[in-house]
């Protein structure tokens, strides 16, 4: 599984392209369309496909479609980046009658070397190679279902050579990666809105922003699609602690999903209309549970042993979540909120940001909620704002901060200064999805 440094072997083939090629976005689908071909377009060869957009929610709808489609015995390919701890995570291979795995690394392995093989030296960058990837293992692997989370945008996302998917599914569209997609929402609906094609049907989640909407509503028209929008033709309350969710094709009465927050009842709705609009039918029993085992890490988890854990004052309640932008803030916020209405505890915020993101936006959402801040760097990332100026943009924000030099230091001084008489508190690590990788390999608890 591994070399002599213990990286895995897969690691080790991903590094080299790391080395060979960029990093980071060059939206075309060119590129991918050549190397596609030259692998004899496994793209074309898969299962029905769930593909997914949008700003946020993307991952939690694909972790509720998998938990969907696995509790009515269907097996399931899941494709969601940026990974956590491993690029595994990136690839989990369904498996009839039962929950799916992480592909196997010397299959990964492998394949990565054959995909840059076909590439045969030609520019293109790394996501787009392992985009590929993803097409070879999915076409090769039988299932009943296929998830495709997009990378950046959709229009010109690598993954947006699908030509027939299943159901297009867009989660709610916000201000994020403006470089590259534009700096009004419409315009970055425009792009998510690529990925819907010509009389395939659409799911349209809940959107915050009526422009998005609209753009949105527009293009299904226009591509004569059939449509389903929430809070049109499906929606979601929470009612007596229960989940009571309003479909074309009837009414689920469930329980609250296993991932926290009110947000993920619309986005378990959209998920639900989704699987429906794809063809694949879910019982109400199936329905519950999979709101009972829907798992989905870093998205508001519940961290209760550990490395890291250990270090906190005893009694400490402890999430972690990679939402990085002001919405998700905002969503996140009002998640704390709720559990400090029913259990009080200080908040104290852990918080690592990259120097693309709205920093300032994403604290404001803890105003008048968070006592205190700890900033702490990326390891993971060279793009990560130093905990100096990451503190100054919380205090340009209304928080007190104060700059750290790592997640363990924060936690280990809260557990060495903490007055016991005081309630134990309930801490956010949070603010990237590179830093919520950081902690789950610092504390033990990669994802499974």
């Amino acid at each position: 599984m591994a070399d002599t440094t213990g990286r895995s072997k897969a690691s080790v083939e991903i590094d080299r392209l790391l080395a060979l090629h960029p990093k980071g976005f060059d939206l075309s689908l060119e590129r991918i369309e050549r190397l596609l071909g030259a692998l004899g377009r496994p793209q074309d060869r898969l299962p029905p496909v769930i593909h997914i957009a949008g700003t946020n929610g993307k991952g939690s709808a694909a972790a509720f479609s998998r938990a969907l489609l696995e509790a009515s015995g269907r097996s399931v390919h899941v494709h969601t980046s940026p990974h956590l701890v491993d690029w595994h995570e990136r690839y989990r291979i369904g498996k009839a009658g039962g929950a799916g795995r992480f592909v196997d690394d010397d299959e990964l392995a492998e394949t990565v070397r054959e995909v840059a093989s076909a590439n045969a030296g030609a520019a293109i960058t790394v996501f787009e190679l392992l985009t590929a990837v993803t097409f070879v293992l999915f076409s090769r692997h039988p299932a009943d279902a296929a998830i495709v989370e997009v990378g950046l945008g959709g229009r010109f996302d690598a993954t947006n050579v699908i030509q027939h998917p299943a159901v297009s599914l867009v989660m709610p569209v916000a201000l994020d990666h403006e470089a590259w997609l534009g700096d009004r929402v419409e315009l970055i609906a425009a792009e998510k809105a690529g990925i819907v094609k010509r009389g395939r049907p659409v799911v349209i989640g809940r959107q915050e922003y009526e422009a998005a909407r609209d753009v949105l509503v527009a293009t299904a028209e226009r591509l004569g699609c059939r449509l389903s929008v929430y809070g049109q033709d499906f929606h979601a309350i929470e009612e007596h602690g229960r989940m009571v969710v309003q479909t074309a094709d009837g009414l689920y009465d469930l329980p609250l999903p296993a991932l926290p927050g009110r947000h993920q009842i619309a986005n378990a709705a959209a998920a639900l209309q989704a699987v429906a609009a794809a063809g694949f039918a879910v019982s109400q029993d199936e329905a519950e549970a999979a709101m009972l085992n829907v798992s989905w890490p870093a998205r508001m988890q519940r961290l209760s042993q550990g490395a890291l854990v250990g270090l906190a004052p005893t009694g400490s309640e402890i999430w972690l979540d990679g939402g990085h932008n002001p919405h998700a803030g905002v969503a996140v916020a009002e998640t704390l909120a709720a559990r400090g209405d029913a259990d009080p505890r200080p908040l104290l915020l852990i918080a690592g940001m990259l120097d693309t993101k709205d920093n300032r936006g994403w604290f404001r959402a803890f105003e008048g909620l968070a006592k205190r801040v700890y900033t702490v760097p990326v390891p993971s990332s060279d793009a990560g704002v130093t905990p100096a100026l990451l503190a100054a943009a919380a205090h340009e924000a209304g928080l007190p901060a104060e700059p750290i030099v790592g997640v363990a230091e924060a936690l280990s001084l809260l557990g060495a200064t903490w007055d016991d008489a005081t309630p134990a508190p309930r801490i956010l690590i949070g603010g990237s999805l590179y830093l919520a990788g950081d902690v789950l390999r610092a504390n033990g608890t990669p994802p499974e």
